[in-house]
This record gives C-alpha cells, structure tokens and sequence, in this order.
C-alpha cells in the first residue's frame, strides 16, 4: 500500500514538475485545512489534553508522511528538552543547556544530510522546531523571576507554570506550524488550546474568512512561482551561456530570479498563516479601529513586500516570525555586551548557521548586514542634505526616483540569494565572478564613501549657518 501511494505521489510530481519530496510537503502543509476545520468544530473549548493529544499525533503523522522514521530525530530532542526543564528548574544551567543541545544537534543534522542542492529533509522542520524550544527554555526561566527585572515584552511570553510532556508535546507538533512555521510562543498556544484567542468571547472565532483570503493569496504565489520557476533555474547561473551573455541581461536575469526564488517560501508561509488562523491562533486582538486582527502567525507582509523600495523595509516583510524570535532571544539578550552592531552582527550569525553550515548562508547574511549598513547611511545623507530632501520631496521626479530605487533595490535583493540558494563557495564564486562581484564593489565603496560626504555636508551646512 505504501509502495502504491509512494508511486502514485511520485508519478504526480514528475507530471507537476516538482520533486516527491515538495509535492509532500505541500500536501502536508494544506491538509492543515481539514484538521483545523475538525479542531474547530470538535475541540474547541475541549479538554486541553485532548487537544494536546490531537496536535500530537496529527503532527507526528504528517512527520512520518515526509520523513518516515527519522521522525525520531525531533521526539528524541522534544525528550530530552523537557527533561532538561524539569530537572535544572528555571536556571540559565538550563537555558544554556537547552540553547547547546538543540543547536548542536541541529548543526549534527545539517553535517550528516546536507548535499550541495537544496533537500528536503527531517532538518527542514527541526530547525523550526529547534527555535521554538530554544525559546520555551528562555520564557520558562523568565517565569521564575520578578515581573519587575523583566521588560514588558518578556512578561507577555513568560512561562509562569509547569509545562507538563503533553503540552510541550502539543506546542512542538501543532500541525499549523510543524512543518515551516511560524514560530509562536508557549504562552500562545495555552491561550489558543483554552479558547482565549476569539473576537467573540465564548465562540469558536470568525476567521473563515481572513483564513481563506491568506490559502487563496498562498496559492496565487504558488501559482506564479509554478509558471516562471522552469524558466528562470538556479543551475543556469552556473552555465556558460549565462556568464556569455551581455552584463546587462545577466544583472536582470538574477533580478527576475531572485524574486521568483523568494515565492517559494511566500506560499509556504502564506498558506500556513490561513491554517493558523482558521485554527484561532492567528488571533491578535483589535485595532485602534476596533477591527480585529488575525495576524499574530503573519510571517508576511504582502503588499510591504511587493512595494516597498528598502532593503529594511523586505527585511522587516518577509519571515516576520523568526526575524522577531532572533530580535527578541539574540540581539535583545545581547544588551549586555553594549554594542548594537556587535549584536546585530551575532544576531544574523545565528541566522547563517541556523539555515545551514554551508559558507553560502555566511556570505548571504552578511552581505545584509552590509547592506542595511549602507542603507541607513543613504537615508541619514537623504534627512541632512537640503538639496536632496528638496529633490526627493518634488511630486513630478517621485514615479521615477521610485522605479530606479526599485531596480536597484531588486537587482541587489537577488546578489545575496545567490549564494543562499547555491550554498558552496565555487557555485555562488563562480556566479559573482560573472558579475564583476558588483554587489560587494558598489556597498563596500558606498560604506566609505557615505559618511565622508555626509560630514562634508554637515561642515558646509555649518559654515552657512556661522556666515549668516
């Protein structure tokens, strides 16, 4: 029966053009749909163990379905990291023990599966799975301590009870965020398991709606990423036509891919939202309007994503979840050291070795940390030069400083996917070579170059001021 449903699935990818392993993942990642209409209309407002038990063993299937039996890399890790809680109490003896043990076993993961393509493997959920008990470890120790001591962030997801084997089980494996995440916090998903995330108090939520308006969103980026993916490959990169082409042609093509590229994890994401949402999980209270908010597992801002022209501005679009986990379980925690760079700069070093121990992910992350350097930069030049405020507040030259803000800000979006997505040093070398390396020339002169003629700037802006 298994060899039968393997090869039906296999004969379908090959006619989807997909590989076995995606067309289970994304089977998986919609049969949340189903599950989440069975909680809703059977488990809410149930005995919280059997919704526990539900999203156990519902997240456990949908793990045997991709992975078979490797499944037991994650119970193993969700094991003993309960273990570790329950035994070293709310010390930083157990945050740092859990924060080792499930890094370390995730890069022992990454040393034993990873090929030089992209794979789908039991290491693709337990990187999600390892951020979320890194972060219980953390919030279970700041229940343990004085509000007072605590920032008003780390009162709203501290643990102040006892997590019992089926709850950290239940949180581990919720089927809604298994797979891909998003990334929420224990406390979260306690108030979702009691019915407390509804716009009507006593009533299952009324997110039908706003859940099915994030699959139809998820299946449009799905559907554009399926039509121009074969013909923008990452392998072409690699080839000879490619580097023979002219300058220009290869600069656009590594646009265009770049943003195909990144509709991949757009689906993902926004399918798994509409999940969470039909779920109630996604809810987030009411605006200052009094409309409500389903965007508590939003790890996309679409329109954001799709308008805006700052490299800061698709940062702080595109997975929301785990760049607000890094903000607030690396750089904050990191205060101590007195430096915001240093921190930021540990911060998307966390990031790098998190996806993956290729030298790629390195490079990526720190060509943004370069770039967001650069930017910031730009903007401050922009705020104290008078002549470039005037010119970039003049209604007529706005449409076109807007479209090439774009061009650039797209062409070099994709400069640093290139190595994300080809992982090995001769692969995105190779590409950057065919390139003339014009991501790294033009922000590298760009970091130099800024606050140089900023301070001119500032000293001419001065001399005016004495003179008058």
């Amino acid at each position: 029966m298994a060899a039968a449903s393997g090869s039906l699935l296999h004969g379908a990818a090959e006619a989807l053009g997909a590989s076995e392993a995606a067309l289970r993942l994304i089977l998986s990642i919609l049969s949340g749909y189903p599950l989440a209409l069975f909680q809703r209309y059977f488990l809410f407002k149930k005995q919280p163990s059997h919704i526990h038990l539900f999203n156990t063993v519902t997240g456990l299937c949908i793990a045997y379905f991709n992975f078979g039996s490797q499944v037991y890399h994650s119970l193993l890790c969700v094991v003993l990291h309960f273990l570790i809680l329950r035994l070293m109490g709310r010390t930083v003896t157990a945050v740092f023990t859990g924060f080792c043990f499930q890094m370390g076993y995730l890069m022992f993961g990454y040393y034993h599966t990873s090929t030089d393509n992209y794979d789908i493997k039991w290491t693709m959920p337990h990187c999600v799975l390892t951020l979320k008990l890194i972060g219980l470890a953390f919030d279970f120790y700041d229940g343990g301590k004085a509000k007072t001591s605590l920032t008003p962030e780390q009162q709203s997801y501290a643990v102040t009870g006892v997590p019992t084997f089926l709850e950290v089980c239940g949180f581990s494996y919720y089927f809604g965020g298994f797979l891909v995440g998003p990334q929420f916090s224990m406390c979260k998903y306690l108030q979702f398991v009691t019915g407390e995330l509804t716009d009507v108090e006593g009533q299952r939520p009324n997110s039908i709606q706003p859940a099915v308006k994030r699959l139809c969103l998820g299946l449009f980026f799905l559907t554009l990423h399926m039509v121009f993916s074969p013909h923008l490959p990452d392998s072409y990169l690699l080839t000879e036509e490619y580097a023979n082409q002219p300058f220009w042609y290869r600069c656009v093509y590594m646009t265009i891919w770049g943003k195909v590229t990144l509709y991949k994890y757009v689906t993902c994401w926004l399918v798994t939202e509409g999940v969470c949402i039909l779920c109630g999980l996604g809810y987030n209270g009411k605006d200052e309007k009094g409309e409500t908010r389903w965007d508590a597992c939003a790890n996309m801002k679409v329109w954001l994503f799709e308008t805006t022209p700052l490299f800061t501005g698709t940062i702080a679009s595109f997975n929301i979840n785990t760049n607000d986990w890094v903000a607030r379980y690396i750089f904050k925690r990191l205060r101590f050291l007195g430096n915001k760079a240093v921190s930021q700069g540990a911060a998307l070093f966390f990031l790098a070795i998190w996806h993956g121990l290729h030298s790629g992910y390195l490079v990526c992350f720190s060509l943004e940390f370069l770039i967001v350097m650069v930017e910031r930069q730009a903007m401050e030049l922009v705020r104290d030069s008078p002549v470039l405020s005037h010119i970039c507040s003049i209604p007529l030259l706005q449409p076109p400083l807007y479209v090439a803000q774009q061009s650039i800000h797209w062409l070099f979006m994709g400069y640093p996917l290139v190595p994300f997505c080809l992982f090995t040093w001769d692969k995105w070398l190779k590409v950057y070579m065919s390139v003339y390396f014009i991501g790294h020339l033009f922000f590298l002169l760009l970091l130099f170059a800024l606050p140089y003629v900023r301070k001119a700037l500032v000293q001419r802006k001065d001399k005016l001021e004495k003179s008058h």
